[in-house]
């Protein structure tokens, strides 16, 4: 395992141990979290540990904390981390320009706060050639001085003194000398400070549509933000973004403001003092310093952290529906039909064996226009009598409804003739409808072409519904998470903060819910912790070369998977037919001793322990409780015991739309309908009700309470029922309610 170091040297001032003490304090504090449990964190992190490996394996060590503040105690060291690297090319900087003091050294040292490092290093920052820099090299700084100190009554005669060369007149030389104060006035901290907070107050982002483009198809979609104009602090994240997505797209023009006149007096109060010649050229470079370099300096700033900020709202949002869908309810080891279903194209059908391997594939084609549909119900029952059938996985694109009538039609056929035959199996498949979104990325992709070289995208993508239906987490790990249609403007963020956030999400499902070691394909081993693509490729090598894993110590012969890897990866590996059953659990083998000690204690197995509960509750953890294993593991090693390896997610349940309604068109006004949770936003929550088009419940709408968030209210792929509040067929857009509708 390659290891992760999160640590790095101050060349200037600081060595790892002090490094750590200062990121220690910093987030301690920002997180309100113990420093112990911070500095341990960090050493752990820097040892190459795993935050799913930290949280589960070293409560001991950090006092308890979970994965979340884990989790962002990563993440701040990461930004404090980009701090001390800009920091060293700031010194280095100011250091080769001969202007370093022990004052402003210790100003950057001390500094962790991003905004105002670029405070400080502005003055000394290397910049294109601009106006004060050639007012400078003409010589005008002593003018600039003269007019700061305002005690020249007659300017225009001090400025004779530098006529000449390319200064033509004392014109020439007193604008020279205003553009060296406006630049001074916009780089000073106090300055900045003092706009960034009139910004902070009162700043509005204003939003105006492109006249060219008013009228266009690509413009109707931003009508609500034609002229659009509210305080920046209450602007929420996705109609940032849907201003920012606009603007990118060249329909609106989007500015954030402050009220220029009161913001130019108040600066000019700073460096003003009195009347007189001098204080009025003063306070026209102040005028000039703030309009043409410190507004759109700030202004620019603002812009960045709303942005930022946004960002961070959309990810969170797109995070919590990630987690949600990868930690579906799994229907387990079935013999699985999986059914992309069509119109036009027909219906491409897959047949699974319970470990999802591929056995049949053929197209049916029940629908209009060909309508082939006593063909395809004999094909399809068939098929449940060659394959055993056990569950039924339809995705819930186009003809879904349509799809799930005809197979349930062909399954009630199916076993009123089984029923006449002696011996017959008529046992019902279930049928379930399940999310397809990216699935056509998935059967396009390096992974579906590795998977099924000789079959085309349209037996990939059935492949992929089925599998869901068996092990969601399984088969949307190989599924880049961006393409799986549970996000908010997840493609306008910053993706590579995206991609990080993701990444921890699938990290942090994979091994709550633990990976089969000899089912598990590479894609989802690489997301085990301390493993990776190099280390998951090898285990399923030398599982095809072997055989199938015994222990978890085998894992050791692994090409490559060292002391480290073994010690992050395996916890989180089962092995459900081991001959240790410990091996099929979450307790770590540097804690098997322990568990083995209590059953000879007992006189009795590990696997007695495992299956006798008054066993273990004759056991006292705190006689086990040594230098290196707490009551927190030893706490988690009895709840392991008494249920070995189990899947934190729900059971799967089956679900019916309401047989009358079809399309958008059998909708009204005050309807109640069942309906699937298929999408959460910040402003509320999307649900399919079976009409091909998700209906929006506004987050005002959610509950009979105040709700400000909508995840702690529902849950991606919940069942609900919703009333139709308004139907909108121009514009394809269905609003529904959950308020008095009882939850499910």
């Amino acid at each position: 395992m390659e290891k992760q170091v999160f640590l790095v040297i101050f060349p200037y001032f600081c060595s790892v141990m002090e490094q750590i003490r200062i990121f220690t304090q910093l987030i301690s504090s920002e997180l309100h979290l113990p420093e112990h449990g911070v500095e341990n964190t960090l050493k752990l992190l820097d040892e190459g540990c795993t935050i799913p490996f930290i949280s589960r394996y070293r409560k001991e060590r950090t006092g308890g904390l979970d994965e979340v503040q884990i989790t962002a105690i990563s993440n701040r060291l990461i930004g404090l981390q980009e701090i001390a690297k800009r920091k060293d090319t700031v010194v280095k900087t100011i250091t080769e320009q001969g202007k370093m003091t022990a004052e402003l050294q210790k100003r950057i040292d001390d500094c962790w706060e991003a905004t105002t490092l670029e405070d400080i290093y502005l003055p000394y920052k290397p910049k294109r050639r601009t106006r004060a820099q050639v007012a400078r090299e003409q010589g005008l700084e002593p003018l600039a001085q003269l007019l700061l100190l305002q005690r020249e009554p007659h300017p225009e005669q001090a400025a004779k003194r530098y006529v000449g060369g390319d200064i033509i007149d004392t014109k020439t030389a007193l604008q020279g000398a205003k553009d060296i104060i406006a630049e001074q006035v916009s780089e000073e901290e106090r300055s900045r400070n003092q706009v960034r907070a009139a910004f902070r107050r009162e700043a509005f982002i204003i939003s105006k549509v492109v006249k060219a483009k008013k009228d266009t198809d690509e413009a109707a979609k931003y009508s609500d933000y034609f002229d659009w104009e509210e305080p920046l602090r209450r602007c929420s994240s996705h109609r940032l973004l849907a201003m920012r997505r606009g603007e990118s797209e060249g329909i609106l023009r989007v500015s954030i403001t402050i009220d220029d006149d009161e913001a130019v007096n108040r600066l000019q109060r700073n460096y003003v003092r009195g009347n007189g010649a001098c204080q009025r050229l003063v306070a026209e470079a102040v005028e000039d310093g703030y309009k043409r370099l410190l507004c759109p300096s700030i202004e620019t700033e603002f812009s960045n952290l709303s942005k930022e900020r946004a960002d961070e709202e959309a990810i969170k949002v797109f995070v919590e529906n990630l987690r949600q869908l990868l930690l579906g309810a799994p229907l387990g080891q079935k013999r699985v039909m999986g059914v992309d279903p069509g119109f036009r194209t027909g219906c491409k059908v897959v047949c699974l064996d319970a470990q999802g391997n591929l056995l049949h594939h053929e197209a049916i084609f029940p629908h209009p226009p060909i309508n082939h549909r006593m063909q395809a119900t004999v094909h399809l029952q068939q098929m449940l009598d060659e394959y055993h059938i056990e569950a039924i996985a339809i995705g819930n694109g186009t003809a879904s409804r349509e799809t799930k009538e005809f197979v349930e039609e062909a399954i009630s056929n199916w076993q009123l003739a089984a029923s006449q035959k002696p011996n017959a199996n008529s046992q019902k498949p279930k049928v379930f409808v399940v999310s397809e979104d990216g699935a056509s990325v998935y059967s396009a992709s390096k992974t579906a072409r590795e998977e099924f070289p000789d079959e085309d995208v349209t037996v990939r993508g059935a492949v992929s519904i089925g599998r869901r239906l068996m092990d969601p987490l399984a088969e949307l790990v190989k599924i880049d998470p961006k393409s799986i249609g549970v996000g908010q403007y997840q493609h306008d963020v910053d993706q590579a903060k995206l991609k990080h956030s993701l990444d921890q999400t699938v990290e942090s499902c994979v091994n709550l819910v633990g990976v089969n070691l000899n089912t598990a394909s590479q894609h989802l081993l690489m997301y085990v912790s301390g493993l990776g693509p190099t280390l998951a490729k090898n285990i399923v090598d030398y599982r095809r070369e072997n055989g199938a894993f015994t222990s978890r110590a085998q894992l050791k012969k692994v090409p490559r998977l060292g002391p480290a890897a073994y010690q992050q990866c395996a916890g989180f590996l089962r092995i459900p037919e081991a001959k240790n059953p410990l091996d099929n659990s979450a307790v770590h083998p540097e804690s098997y001793s322990v568990v083995e000690q209590m059953a000879k204690d007992n006189h009795c197995t590990v696997a007695d322990l495992i299956s006798d509960k008054e066993k273990r509750t004759q056991i006292d953890i705190k006689r086990y409780v040594t230098d290196t294993i707490g009551l927190p593991t030893l706490t988690d090693i009895m709840k392991e015991l008494e249920k070995p390896g189990r899947d934190p997610r729900e059971q799967i349940e089956e679900f019916e739309f309401d047989a009358s309604v079809q399309t958008i068109e059998d909708l009204h006004e005050g309807m109640q309908l069942p309906g699937i949770v298929t999408n959460i936003t910040n402003f509320g929550a999307f649900v399919d009700i079976g009409v091909h088009q998700d209906g929006l419940v506004h987050i005002s709408q959610l509950a009979d309470k105040y709700v400000t968030d909508p995840t702690q209210v529902v849950r991606l792929h919940q069942h609900v029922m919703v009333r139709v509040l308004e139907v909108d067929l121009r514009r394809h857009r269905i609003s529904l309610s959950m308020k008095g509708m009882g939850g499910k």
